[in-house]
C-alpha cells in the first residue's frame, strides 16, 4: 500500500480524464425491438454529436445501421424524441441535417420519403393496413408565424408530405395505432400548458379513406397530466395520469376509466422528448413497468385485472424505457451509483440479468469513485427539499489538515427535470479531484409527485434559488464542504438559477452558466414555440406580468454580482440564444466582475461534439483554480478572465 499525497482539495490528480470521458462514453437511448432484433440510438461525442442506429441481431451480433453523414435525430419541439421506427427489418428516421424521413430497407442505402419542405417529423408509428406511417409534424414554413403542429400519415413509398389526420390545436404527441388498426388514439395540449402540465387523450376511429370519425376525448385536461398511452395486445387503451396528484397507471374499458395500482409513486415523466415510455406489455393480462419513488426507480410486474405486483431486486437506481422481446425477456436501461447507463437484459423467470451495452468503455476504479446519498434538507416555508450528496473522494490522496472541501452545486435543467443517482463520469471528474457535489432537485422537479412539481409556479427565480442556496448552507452547517468556498453550475434552465442565485443571494462564491437564461423577457420573446409560454406557468402571462419579468432576471441585477463567473455558450442554440450570455458578459466586464465566455460554434442547446466538452471541463476547472486558489493537477489550457489579478 502507497501512502496517499498531501494536496489541497480541487488539486488531487485523477485518472478520470476529460479525454476518457469524451472517447469512451456515448448516450444511448430509444430503444425499440424488431421481431428478434434490438435497436437503439447512440450520441457519440467522437462523430461529432452525431446520432446513430444500432442493431443487436438474434445472434448477438451488433453493428451501426445508419451509415455517416445520416443523423437520427428530429427536431420537433426542438428537443426531438423517437426519431426512428422499424418494421419488419426496414428502417424509417428522421435525419437530422434536413428534418426530412427516410426509408433504409435492409443492405442498402437510406432514401428520402418526403420532399425537401419546412417540415420536421418525430414519434412515429406504423399503420400497416394502409402502408404507412403516421407521425407528429413540426411545419416551419410561414414567415413570421409560430410553428404548426399535426398528426400526419406519410405513405411508406413516400411521396409527398404527409396526410393531415388530426391539426387544430398547439401541439400532437404519441400517436398509436390499435392493434386492430381500426382505432388511433393521441394527446394534445394548448398554450399557455406543457405536457406536463395539462394535455387530452383522444381517441378516432379510422373511416375506409384513411382519416378519422367519431373523434372524441377520452381522458385528461388543463389541470391533468397524460402521458404514453399504449393499447395492449386485445385492444383496450392504458394511459399514465397525474389526476391523484401522482403519475399512475389507468385504462379505459367499457367507456370506464379505472386505476390499474394506485400508489404515491410516479409512472410518468415530464414529456420533454417524444416518445418517452415507463411501461411495456408482457401479455393481455401482465405490464412490465417502473416507476420512481423519492428519486430512485423500481422495475415491477404488475396483472392488470388484480393489481398484484411482482417487484425486482436490482442495484439500479435509474430505469428506463423497459421492453420484452420475443423470448419473454426483459430489456431496459438501467444505471447505478457505481455503474454508468447501459442496456440491461433480464431472464425474469431465473431473475438474472445481462449488459447487452454500456455506455462506457471504461470502468472507473473504486478507489476514484464517489457514491452519492440522497438528502433531505429544509428550505424556506418550513418545507423540504431534496439533493444527492457526493463527498470527494481519491485514495490517492488526502487533503491538509482541518481543511474542508469545495462544493460545487448543480442545478439541473428543465426546470421541470430530475438529477438521478446514477453513475455520471462528469460528476466523478469532480469528485476525484476533490470537490464535494451537491445535485439538487429542487423545488419544481419530477419524481416527486405533483405538487412538488407545482410549487415552482409563479415562482421560477425564487423556489428553486432558494432551494439551491439552502442546499449548499446546509452542506456547510453539517460541516461537509467548505462554506467560503461554495460554487453554482448548471444549464439552460439550471443556468438561469445559476445566474438568478449569483444576482439575488449572498451565499456562493464562484458559478458557470452553460447556455444560461439571464433575461426573461427576452427569452419570452425568442423562444421556439415548444416554450414560448412555459413562463406563463413560471413566472406570469407576459406582456401583462411584464415588472415580474423584469425584476427576476439576471440581466437587470448585475450590479448584484459579486463574485465571477464563467459562461459557456453554443452558438447555434435556438432555445436560449447566445445573445442571452454575450449581454451579461458585456455587464459584468463593464461592472469589473471576473468573469469569463467561451463560444462554441456549430453547437446547439447542449454540446455533444467531444472537444467542446473537454473544452467546456477543463475551462470550468481552470476557472474555480484561479477563484479558489489551489493548484492544477492537469496541464489545462489558460483562459482569459476579465477583471482578475
Amino acid at each position: 500500500m502507497i501512502a496517499p499525497q498531501t494536496a489541497p482539495y480541487g488539486a488531487w490528480r485523477s485518472p478520470i480524464t476529460t479525454d476518457m470521458i469524451v472517447s469512451e462514453t456515448i448516450n444511448i437511448g430509444q430503444l425499440q425491438i424488431d421481431g428478434p432484433d434490438l435497436y437503439w440510438i447512440e450520441m457519440r461525442p467522437t462523430e461529432e454529436g452525431r446520432y446513430v442506429l444500432v442493431r443487436r441481431g438474434r445472434e448477438g451480433h451488433i453493428a451501426d445501421v445508419t451509415p455517416a453523414p445520416y443523423n437520427v435525430r428530429s427536431r420537433v419541439h426542438e428537443y426531438g424524441g423517437r426519431a426512428y421506427l422499424v418494421v419488419d427489418g426496414t428502417v424509417y428516421f428522421c435525419h437530422f441535417a434536413d428534418q426530412r424521413l427516410y426509408r433504409q430497407d435492409p443492405a442498402t442505402l437510406p432514401v428520402p420519403i418526403t420532399p425537401p419542405a419546412s417540415y420536421r417529423y418525430a414519434d412515429f408509428v406504423p399503420d400497416r393496413r394502409r402502408q404507412r406511417l403516421i407521425s407528429v409534424r413540426e411545419d416551419h414554413g410561414q414567415e413570421g408565424r409560430e410553428a404548426v403542429n399535426a398528426i400526419v400519415a406519410v405513405g411508406v413509398s413516400g411521396g409527398d408530405g404527409g396526410q393531415v389526420l388530426v391539426a387544430g390545436n398547439d401541439f400532437y404527441a404519441a400517436p398509436r395505432v390499435s392493434p386492430d388498426g381500426s382505432q388511433l388514439c393521441w394527446l394534445t395540449w394548448n398554450h399557455p400548458n406543457m405536457p406536463w402540465d395539462g394535455t387530452e387523450l383522444w381517441v378516432g376511429e379510422f373511416r375506409p379513406d384513411g382519416k378519422l370519425t367519431n373523434v372524441k376525448r377520452i381522458a385528461g385536461g388543463p389541470t391533468e397530466s397524460i402521458f404514453q398511452p399504449a393499447w395492449s395486445p386485445d385492444g383496450i387503451l392504458y394511459f399514465v395520469s397525474d389526476r391523484t396528484g401522482w403519475w399512475n397507471l389507468y385504462r379505459w374499458l367499457d367507456g370506464h376509466i379505472e386505476p390499474l395500482c394506485p400508489m404515491e409513486a410516479e409512472f410518468g415523466l415530464p414529456q420533454w422528448s417524444l416518445g418517452a415510455a415507463t411501461y411495456t406489455f408482457d401479455s393481455p393480462d401482465y405490464i412490465v413497468c417502473i416507476y420512481s419513488q423519492q428519486g430512485d426507480w423500481q422495475l415491477a410486474r404488475l396483472h392488470t385485472t388484480t393489481g398484484e405486483r411482482e417487484s425486482f431486486d436490482f442495484p439500479f437506481t435509474w430505469l428506463a424505457t423497459p421492453l420484452v422481446n420475443q423470448q419473454k425477456q426483459i430489456i431496459f436501461l438501467a444505471g447505478s451509483p457505481r455503474s454508468e447507463a447501459a442496456i440491461v437484459q433480464l431472464d425474469r423467470p431465473r431473475r438474472e440479468y445481462q449488459i447487452i451495452r454500456h455506455s462506457s468503455r471504461v470502468t472507473i476504479d473504486a478507489n476514484y469513485l464517489s457514491v452519492p446519498r440522497a438528502i433531505e434538507f429544509p428550505t424556506e416555508n418550513d418545507q423540504k427539499a431534496h439533493a444527492f450528496f457526493y463527498p470527494p473522494h481519491n485514495t490517492d490522496f488526502v487533503a491538509p489538515a482541518r481543511e474542508k472541501p469545495p462544493l460545487l452545486v448543480i442545478s439541473h435543467g428543465g426546470p421541470t427535470f430530475a438529477a438521478r443517482r446514477t453513475l455520471d463520469p462528469q460528476i466523478q471528474f469532480w469528485t476525484s479531484r476533490g470537490f464535494a457535489v451537491l445535485d439538487v432537485n429542487y423545488g419544481g422537479s419530477t419524481g416527486y409527485g405533483r405538487a412538488y412539481r407545482q410549487r415552482l409556479n409563479g415562482q421560477w427565480g425564487i423556489v428553486d434559488v432558494d432551494d439551491c442556496a439552502n442546499g449548499a448552507l446546509y452542506a456547510a452547517r453539517q460541516g461537509w464542504v467548505d462554506g467560503r468556498r461554495l460554487a453554482i453550475r448548471g444549464g439552460s434552465a439550471g443556468g438561469y438559477t445559476t445566474l438568478a442565485v449569483l444576482a439575488f443571494r449572498r451565499v456562493f462564491h464562484a458559478g458557470a452558466s452553460y447556455f444560461g437564461v439571464s433575461d426573461l423577457e427576452r427569452l419570452a420573446q425568442e423562444t421556439h414555440k415548444f416554450e414560448s409560454r412555459y413562463l406563463d406557468r413560471l413566472i406570469g402571462p407576459y406582456p401583462e406580468e411584464r415588472e415580474l419579468y423584469l425584476s427576476r432576471s439576471p440581466i437587470h441585477a448585475t450590479e448584484q454580482f459579486s463574485c465571477p463567473v464563467i459562461f459557456f455558450q453554443g452558438l447555434e442554440d435556438k432555445v436560449v440564444p447566445a445573445n442571452q450570455a454575450e449581454k451579461m458578459v458585456a455587464a459584468l466586464k463593464a461592472k469589473g466582475v471576473p468573469v469569463a465566455y467561451l463560444p462554441f460554434a456549430g453547437e446547439q442547446h447542449g454540446f455533444r461534439r467531444a472537444e467542446n466538452i473537454k473544452r467546456s471541463m477543463e475551462a470550468e476547472l481552470y476557472f474555480y483554480s484561479r477563484i479558489f486558489d489551489f493548484p492544477l493537477a492537469d496541464e489545462i489550457e489558460p483562459i482569459e478572465i476579465a477583471n482578475i489579478d
